[in-house]
């Protein structure tokens, strides 16, 4: 492992200066993704700038209803807030689907966000990868290829996202808030992620220097408080996606009012799936127009040789989790 410097933050303005405009610089939440690509030699920090110390471990709700979850509160204190479980049931099931029960204890919210896209390819320090080394190529393409993209994917990287968390996030208008030297911003969880395009290299719009401190979401509606998140993958024990849906409805008269639906393990970045929710609002909610929502979204699908099975598995997983919810609002 490469030598490098290490400061903990007191307050957010020295964690911001300790940074600075250093490449070779890098935020520490709970490590776990970080640490281990230092452990590989994927990432060579310079720097890291411990923020356990930061006042940003809470979990607030607001006078409108809306909840601020600061970037340090962990992911097993978020899967167990009061106000996540009872107004958006989705996130705590996407939580508790993600990695173990000792990695969610250190793992933060924001840290979760920021783990990078990746796969096999990415960690191999022996071969070629366009995130790894921008230009190289990707071999994965041609390679193995069997857990990668069906959407969005370009011949540059085919490595799909693998926060659970981010996927849920995605479906229900969460904002990202951020610090810079420059001042506070935020931004919808939709452009927070950058499409992998030739750039794979750059994943988040997040100004260079920016700290995360915190996501917002929405107050509770119908259609986050009737919500979940399912995610196959192939071993019980915890492992990333192969798919992944995050959805929420809202039905009244059997008539689709509101549906909200995100994708996961299909994408560079979470797969916030558009066509079908317009596919199917207002019209009945019924395994057909479900079949029909699933299929609107996955026509832009173009699967690789090895993962043409992703295009029917996220398709019954959708029809799946919107005919559970439905059957939901009908008791």
């Amino acid at each position: 492992m490469k030598e490098f410097a290490y400061d903990r933050a007191p307050d957010i303005p020295t964690a911001l200066a300790l940074l600075g405009d250093d490449p070779d610089a890098r935020y520490l939440g709970g490590g776990t993704n970080l640490v281990d690509l230092m452990k590989t030699g994927v990432e060579r920090p310079a720097r890291l700038v411990d923020l356990a110390a930061l006042p940003l471990d809470r979990i607030d709700r607001a006078a409108d209803g809306s909840v601020h979850i600061g970037a340090t509160v962990t992911n097993s204190d978020l899967a167990v807030h009061p106000d996540i479980r009872r107004g958006h049931p989705a996130l705590t099931r996407a939580v508790l689907a993600g990695a173990s029960g000792q990695l969610r204890n250190m793992a933060t919210v924001g840290g979760n966000l920021l783990q990078r896209t990746r796969c096999p390819y990415f960690t191999d320090l022996t071969g070629p990868c366009n995130k790894r080394e921008p230009g190289s190529g990707c071999p994965a393409v041609a390679g193995e290829h069997r857990h990668h993209a069906v959407l969005g994917a370009s011949g540059h990287c085919v490595a799909v996202h693998p926060s659970d968390l981010a996927v849920a996030l995605t479906a229900f208008d969460a904002r990202v808030t951020y610090e810079t030297t420059d001042g506070t911003g935020t931004l919808p969880f939709t452009d927070f992620y950058l499409p992998v395009g030739d750039t794979p290299h750059r994943e988040t719009a997040l100004p260079s220097g920016a700290l995360i401190t915190g996501v917002t979401l929405p107050p509770p509606a119908p259609v986050t408080v009737r919500s979940t998140y399912r995610k196959v993958r192939e071993r019980a024990s915890y492992a990333f996606a192969i798919g992944s849906v995050a959805a929420g409805l809202d039905i009244e008269d059997g008539i689709v009012r509101e549906v909200r639906l995100a994708l996961g393990a299909v994408a560079s970045r979470p797969w916030r799936a558009y066509a079908a929710e317009r596919a199917l609002t207002g019209r009945p909610a019924t395994a057909t127009a479900f079949t029909d929502a699933a299929d609107a979204e996955l026509a832009a699908a173009a699967p690789l040789p090895g993962n043409a099975y992703k295009v029917p598995l996220v398709r019954n997983l959708v029809v799946a989790v919107l005919t559970e919810l439905a059957q939901e609002a009908d008791r």
